[in-house]
């Protein structure tokens, strides 16, 4: 399931950016962000949380605020690019971990990856909405002494066991693009476990400047502005509603669709649990009777719209080539809004 973009009544966004031009401030850490990061906060259940333009940077400057070197074992390149770019752009060397067939998240075999160059595991994404083997790669990470860093950008308000998803490992990115559930039309945040990393975050994502005589380190660009924020102050607080229809819609879905010889039910989570953010099927093409693209075209026809995702992305990056390409037959079925 993909939707438009999750959009609050407009006469709330007027008031808020009645706020915003009565003030003046529209940046630089404003009223409207420093509002934004408390309802944050509280809404997913986290002590630490920096505000970001967008997603990547986030997690560029995340991965940058650790200090990693070295190597760093993530997933293949079924995942949105940038999560691996992040390593990149961080002069990381990336060591492709294959996916979980069941689950499609970074598959646990993570240990014999690990050499004396390994300083992290990148989780890449909790793939639509499906967390990652939280405790598994903890204990992994504990036993060699490494990060844990993940991208949540399929998660936001994802709980585990009832345990929200940000709690786990030492930092998670999450995206506030408009296609997530939760956005500020363009946008990021980490949480993370270190509070000492606050500071530092602040002066990545201010070019570096920690007073106007002293800059402190080289940084970027990368604060979300206070009209993002407001955005983001009517957004969040739809989200429950927005979460509760789309609950019913995945319900209708399952009730249909399960039992049917060759659909498979990617996105598993219910109730507290979910994000609601994707929901997402895998099409065997001999038991189902009809391949995945086949089934594509046919659906246009009853103005049901799909899209496949994480296709066919070959990464080259630091000299290595990835060719670990995976090609699966799973798309989102689109729900008109």
């Amino acid at each position: 399931m993909v939707t438009r973009p999750l959009l609050p009544d407009l006469d709330s966004i007027n008031n808020q950016l009645e706020d915003v031009w009565e003030n003046k401030w529209v940046t630089n850490n404003g009223p409207k962000n420093k509002e934004l990061m408390e309802e944050l906060k509280n809404y997913l259940s986290v002590k630490n949380i920096s505000l970001f333009n967008n997603g990547t940077l986030a997690l560029i400057l995340g991965i940058k605020a650790l200090g990693l070197e070295g190597e760093v074992i993530t997933t293949p390149p079924f995942t949105f690019p940038a999560t691996v770019e992040a390593l990149d752009w961080n002069g990381l060397t990336p060591v492709f971990c294959d996916i979980d067939e069941s689950t499609l998240n970074i598959d646990t075999k993570i240990e014999s990856l690990i050499t004396d160059r390994t300083s992290a595991i990148l989780g890449g994404v909790h793939v639509f909405g499906n967390p990652c083997n939280v405790n598994e790669i903890q204990q992994i990470a504990d036993k060699y002494n490494l990060k844990v860093i993940y991208d949540g950008a399929h998660v936001f308000g994802t709980k585990l066991n009832g345990i929200p998803i940000g709690e786990y490992g030492d930092m998670t990115m999450f995206s506030f693009h408009a296609t997530k559930l939760f956005n500020t039309i363009e946008g990021g945040a980490l949480v993370f476990r270190d509070e000492s990393l606050n500071k530092r975050l602040n002066l990545l994502k201010n070019f570096g400047i920690d007073n106007p005589e002293t800059v402190e380190l080289s940084g970027l660009n990368a604060k979300l502005n206070d009209v993002q924020a407001a955005m983001g102050l009517e957004v969040l607080k739809v989200v429950p509603e927005e979460k509760y229809r789309r609950n019913q819609i995945k319900q209708l879905y399952e009730t249909h669709l399960e039992k049917i010889s060759g659909i498979r039910i990617i996105t598993i989570h219910k109730e507290e649990e979910s994000s609601y953010q994707y929901f997402v099927i895998e099409i065997d093409d001999k038991k189902f009777g009809m391949s995945r693209d086949s089934l594509h075209e046919r659906l246009k026809e009853f103005n049901v719209f799909t899209r496949s995702i994480f296709i066919h992305y070959v990464v080259i990056l630091n000299g290595i080539k990835n060719c670990q390409l995976h090609r699966r037959k799973i798309f989102l079925p689109l729900i008109k809004r």
